[in-house]
């Protein structure tokens, strides 16, 4: 009998922790999410402001997406830079690939804190 409450509370308790590395997993994405898109607010080009404003983060299943609502066809020209139309080129104005690569930190870093409990 000692065995079998002995195997149950062990896999209560790791029901209970992986609920909680589940939840805290959730929060952490959501946070980084949010500090993204303020983080693409402030650094995004402006030239009406339109695009700027346009940073919006939406969970999708599991995962949270950044993306921008209002001019999203712009992300890749401005990011990238692209050619013009009599010729040349427009210089890019790389702004979400470092904000992409702060995000993966942070997210990596709150990861860590929320298994380490």
């Amino acid at each position: 009998m000692a065995n079998i409450d002995l195997a149950n509370e062990i896999a209560r308790t790791l029901a209970e922790y992986s609920s909680d590395v589940k939840r805290g997993l959730d929060n952490a994405k959501k946070e980084v999410a949010q500090d993204t898109v303020k983080r693409l607010k402030q650094t995004s080009p402006k030239l009406t402001g339109d695009y700027r404003k346009g940073w919006r983060t939406k969970k999708v299943k599991t995962a949270q997406v950044i993306h921008n609502k209002t001019e999203y066809r712009l992300t890749h020209l401005l990011e990238k830079g692209h050619a013009k139309r009599g010729g040349g080129r427009v210089s890019a104005i790389p702004h979400i690939a470092p904000a992409e690569e702060i995000a993966i930190r942070d997210y990596i870093e709150k990861a860590e804190e929320v298994i380490r409990g």
